[in-house]
């Protein structure tokens, strides 16, 4: 239940961030310095020229992501290692006596 939860967060988190890449893309689509407005080349939009808002949710959402990943990880990790636990038991194997389930 644990690594679904984390993989809903961090599936949240990635919508958000799409939707946010689309935001950003419509916001500054006609960025241009003053003195390159006969140019051809691409301009990209580094993050100290991000308006406050747009730069909190791009920050907020990439945590929420990286948090949701770390849950996700750490769920399914924490659901093999008991898994793995069960089936030494079914299997004859004993657990070490420091070693006991504690249901949550």
């Amino acid at each position: 239940m644990r690594a679904i939860c984390g993989a809903v967060i961090t599936a949240g988190a990635l919508i958000g961030l799409g939707l946010t890449a689309v935001g950003i893309g419509m916001r500054y689509q006609l960025y241009m310095d003053r003195e390159e407005v006969g140019s051809s080349t691409l301009r990209y939009v580094s993050l100290k020229h991000l308006d406050t808002p747009m730069l909190i949710v791009l920050t907020t959402l990439v945590i929420a992501a990286l948090i949701g990943l770390g849950i996700a990880f750490v769920g399914l990790a924490y659901h093999h290692h008991r898994r793995h636990h069960e089936m030494l038991h079914l299997h004859g194997g004993t657990l070490p006596p420091s070693e006991h389930r504690v249901p949550v």
